[in-house]
């Protein structure tokens, strides 16, 4: 049995799920909110940082990096052509350091900005940081993602996926960002056509099901969140 310490709307929390979901992998989810560091789960990290995957009776498997190397280690050899990792040396350099790009660089600059003004701050008591929006921060959020989106495209137009022939983890790091902010309308789509295009193919993969149902009571999702001919 897979466990999954979760966020639905944490980046990495993200990505692990369409990992799993791509290895046909089932997850016991485990919602948790960071910010109350919660002892039992302060025992499994003593980080506190989402995600964290414990299968069966085994240790925590803290962070995503290392989760998606835990499941390719375990499952990935016999997922044959639809193995996540790829096989050439450069090109596994290359998925590692887009995996990097997107749940460090652009979620710093840009979803964790959105998601924790719009999303996280209604959760979090105004005594802890919680509150309105900073519409600083939102302005630097929207700035910023417009070069993010301008890189996907480059990445995709000279390339089948963005690390090279294949889907690969670095596709799913980008989408797992890009479904965050998707949910909130925060993505202008007209910026970049290639991306958009890209975007369309992730999304209508059966794995990103099950993020398309995801909700937040407070926010219903933009309209282009679930529209898979957006």
């Amino acid at each position: 049995m897979l466990t999954l310490h979760h966020h639905p709307f944490s980046t990495a929390s993200r990505f692990v799920r369409l990992v799993a979901a791509e290895y046909g992998l089932s997850l016991d989810l485990v919602v948790e909110k960071p910010w109350e560091r919660r002892r039992d789960f302060l025992m499994l990290n003593p980080a506190g940082t989402l995600p964290v995957l414990v299968e069966n009776d085994g240790p925590p498997i803290c962070g995503a990096s290392v989760i998606m190397e835990y499941l390719d280690e375990t499952r990935g050899y016999a997922m044959g052509d639809r193995r996540l990792m790829p096989n050439h040396a450069e090109t596994r350099a290359e998925v590692r350091r887009l995996v990097d790009w997107f749940l460090g660089k652009f979620d710093a600059e840009v979803v964790g900005y959105l998601v924790h003004e719009k999303i996280f701050k209604l959760e979090i008591p105004r005594d802890k940081g919680g509150g309105e929006p900073d519409s600083a921060v939102l302005r630097a959020a929207r700035a910023n993602i417009r070069h993010h989106l301008k890189y996907i495209g480059w990445l995709t137009a000279t390339r089948d996926w963005l690390a090279g022939g294949r889907i690969s983890f670095a596709d799913l790091a980008a989408a797992a960002a890009l479904s965050c902010v998707d949910y909130l309308g925060e993505v202008p789509w007209d910026a970049d056509e290639t991306t958009r295009a890209w975007y369309g193919l992730i999304k209508s993969r059966p794995s990103f099901r099950p993020l398309l149902a995801d909700r937040i009571l407070a926010i219903p999702p933009a309209a282009t969140y679930a529209d898979l001919d957006f």
